[in-house]
């Protein structure tokens, strides 16, 4: 959920980035602060990179790096613009419980 505290016709400022910013946090693929990225790389990334774990302890390898790769070839990412915060917050609820038309999220709300 972003851009709650957004009004129509409202300009994203360095603190609200509304939901650009929310997504370009996710693509970063940093996660540190980035709940998403890190369900990323727990579910998805990790278990492909089992063999790599020494270069990543080594620092030779960039685990926010891999996960960053992984989210940008294969994930994308879709919203639906509401009218305000708390029709944003019934559909968030609404989507977690499996009751939306896109049934249940397979990464966020874990």
């Amino acid at each position: 959920m972003s851009g709650r505290v957004m009004q129509k016709g409202h300009k994203p400022s360095r603190t609200v980035q509304g939901p650009w910013g929310r997504l370009n946090s996710h693509a970063g693929g940093r996660r540190s602060g980035d709940q998403f990225c890190v369900y990323v790389c727990d579910r998805l990334v990790l278990p492909r990179i089992h063999n790599h774990l020494q270069e990543i302890a080594d620092g030779e390898l960039s685990l926010d790096a891999v996960t960053k790769d992984f989210i940008r070839e294969n994930l994308g990412f879709r919203w639906v613009e509401v009218e305000d915060g708390q029709a944003a917050l019934d559909l968030e609820r609404q989507i977690q419980r499996g009751d939306a038309p896109c049934g249940k999220p397979f990464l966020d709300g874990v």
